[in-house]
């Protein structure tokens, strides 16, 4: 049995985004989607959808400290254990953020991204001014572009996805957060902590 890998290349990216382009304009010139729904269903699966379920992931390693050393171990094992996984989320890595190392995500080559618990990727992120400048200066892109200061002292990793495996962030817990539940942690994470180019919200 021959065993055929795929791999996405950027060239790849562009004919999908046309194919994608060309679907979308079909449905709204027949009159089954407007423009404005199109717009309404991505912000919805890149911003609520997709990060909710990457928070309610991040609650859970908060809270259960076997789970966060399954899910450092094996992400997309562990993910599964919540019922989450799927399309190019079949090879997760995740890296905590401490003290002391500041983890930041990019695909240089393109725009690879944890979908099943991220959702879609930002705009931001597939452009080449932030591919380009997150890898060659990381502490000045976080400060001028995300207004994210990392002290100093504090070593800023920065993990490029490829189309073999995605990587993202399990962000710090914030303070003055002990007595809180599952849900109230996960509403506490954004997308961009777990992306590394953001923080929590304060509790």
């Amino acid at each position: 049995m021959t065993r055929v890998n795929l791999v996405y290349t950027p060239r790849a990216e562009e004919e999908i985004a046309a194919r994608v382009k060309a679907i979308e304009a079909i449905l709204i010139e027949g009159g089954l989607m407007s423009e404005a729904g199109v717009d309404r269903f991505a912000a919805v699966y890149e911003n609520e959808v997709g990060p909710r379920l990457g928070a309610s992931v991040v609650a859970r390693a908060w809270t259960d400290p076997e789970f966060k050393a399954r899910l450092l171990a094996d992400a997309s094992a562990a993910c599964h254990e919540l019922g989450i996984g799927g399309l190019q989320g079949e090879h997760m890595i995740v890296v905590e953020n401490t003290d002391t190392i500041h983890n930041v995500v990019v695909c240089s080559l393109c725009s690879c991204y944890p979908w099943p618990v991220l959702g879609l990727p930002p705009n931001w992120f597939k452009s080449m001014p932030y591919r380009a400048r997150i890898i060659r200066e990381p502490r000045l892109c976080l400060k001028e572009d995300f207004r994210l200061d990392i002290p100093q002292e504090t070593e800023i990793r920065v993990w490029d996805s490829n189309s073999e495996i995605r990587y993202w962030v399990l962000p710090q817990r914030p303070a003055g957060t002990d007595g809180m539940g599952a849900d109230e942690l996960a509403a506490l994470v954004t997308r961009d902590s777990m992306i590394g180019t953001g923080f929590p919200r304060a509790a």
